[in-house]
């Protein structure tokens, strides 16, 4: 009797385990297979993002530590780029930022474009500030410059959508600020300026 009492509770212990450990070899087994696939698609979104704000790249570099890429064309830095997010009306905002190369010989941080890569902004309002009608009035503007009009600059705000066009600006602004002083004082950033 103790015998059968015994085999009745090892049994299900005995399965649960096994099945337990054939999911947790097969969950990794997964991950290991899409990770890799997964990783692609980001470096090919993100080779795509560059290629829009700098045409002419032929190749870039990534810096961890300030999650930073330098965009090269023909050996040569063209320009710098990073990730900015602001708070909008809807919520978050994702921004692709890119610099010009101008950082280490010139005082001024001219701005290459931008790039909104995410929000959930409100649909006809705020949702504007993905069209080309507002993002390219970044381009090669001085951080002095990104403002909206109404505060001295030279950004026209989207119409019914204050608050989206001023979370892009201040993203914009201070993002590009900081970046550009990691830039001038990262080595790591500007290894080939000037070669």
């Amino acid at each position: 009797m103790i015998k059968n009492n015994i085999k009745q509770e090892i049994i299900p212990v005995a399965f649960l385990t096994i099945v337990v450990c054939a999911s947790v070899i097969l969950l990794s087994l997964t991950n290991d297979i899409t990770s890799e696939n997964i990783e692609k698609a980001k470096n090919e979104a993100v080779k795509s993002m560059l290629n829009e704000q700098f045409p002419s790249m032929d190749d870039y570099s990534y810096y961890e530590k300030s999650d930073t890429y330098t965009v090269f064309s023909n050996d040569k830095i063209v320009g710098y780029a990073f990730m900015a997010n602001a708070n909008g009306y809807g919520g978050s905002i994702e921004i692709l930022v890119a610099l010009e190369n101008t950082l280490l010989t010139e005082d001024d941080i001219v701005i290459h474009g931008i790039s909104v890569i995410s929000h959930s902004e409100t649909p006809g309002l705020g949702e504007r500030i993905v069209e080309t009608v507002f993002s390219s009035q970044f381009n090669g503007i001085t951080t002095d410059e990104v403002a909206l009009k109404d505060n001295g600059g030279k950004i026209d705000a989207i119409s019914g959508a204050t608050i989206s066009s001023s979370a892009v600006v201040e993203a914009v602004y201070k993002n590009a600020l900081e970046k550009a002083k990691e830039i001038r004082e990262n080595k790591d950033l500007n290894f080939d300026e000037g070669s």
